[in-house]
């Protein structure tokens, strides 16, 4: 093509860019099991920005404007300290120093993108839509639809995270502050256990953890916990393994 085409940009044909359906329902299927994990931390963010000591209009504005949950967590207690702005950036600049290898991973992969639409993804990018993506499409190729597949993982997970958020904002001043964030924390555990637990393996894991967990509650040093971790871990390897020789004995 001529130099001067629009349909091509450094030699990525402007069709490869073009909305893909298929590809993008791909994406949000691919996405699917981690929004509600993903909800549940925005909700834990969005009380703590209510407790921390903002408004509602600046947690709402902190998640639509910063939408980095870690970054945010970090921030907060510096704010209600009071802290030096620089401090304040610093330390989100220095926990959100990972999207840089982010971006150096995705860069060659819509490089050809008008800058606009580069800088809308870089902020609509989440840990686990970068990791899916990459474990969809490891190498830079130009392949029709991976630009829709890339937003239907992303455009789910930003909604996500700001649904729960805004809830966590205008529900927060509703919890108890003796509940404190644990409250929030044991929401957030729930919402990402619960699809997790797909098949028999799991669901016994959890079962033998949550009654281990109760008998071994009054062990010192919180070792209960441990215990009823490795419990559930070793019941759920060893169930899967017996279902994975009964499948060979019967195939």
């Amino acid at each position: 093509m001529m130099a001067g085409d629009p349909s091509s940009q450094d030699g990525a044909p402007a069709a490869l860019d073009a909305h893909d359906p298929a590809a993008w329902r791909e994406g949000f299927r691919t996405g699917l099991p981690t929004l509600f994990g993903i909800g549940a931390w925005g909700l834990v963010v969005g009380i703590a920005m209510v407790k921390s000591g903002l408004s509602v209009p600046q947690a709402v504005g902190m998640t639509l404007l910063v939408f980095a949950g870690s970054a945010q967590l970090a921030a907060l207690p510096l704010i209600a300290a009071q802290a030096p702005i620089w401090v304040i950036f610093a330390t989100a600049f220095v926990v959100n120093l990972r999207f840089v290898i982010f971006s150096a991973l995705l860069g060659p992969h819509f490089a050809h993108l008008p800058w606009r639409q580069r800088f809308w993804l870089g902020y609509i990018s989440g840990d686990l839509t970068v990791a899916m993506f990459l474990q969809k499409y490891p190498t830079s190729e130009n392949v029709p639809g991976k630009l829709s597949y890339l937003k239907g993982l992303m455009y789910p997970n930003w909604f996500a995270w700001q649904a729960g958020s805004l809830a966590g904002i205008f529900l927060g001043s509703t919890v108890p502050s003796e509940w404190g964030l644990g409250f929030a924390g044991t929401l957030a555990i729930l919402c990402i256990m619960v699809p997790l637990i797909i098949n028999n393996a799991a669901l016994c894991g959890v079962a033998v953890a949550g009654v281990v967990a109760v008998l071994a509650n009054g062990l010192p040093y919180k070792l209960g916990l441990l215990i009823a971790v490795v419990a559930g871990m070793v019941s759920a390897m060893l169930v899967e393994e017996t279902f994975a020789k009964r499948k060979v004995r019967h195939g």
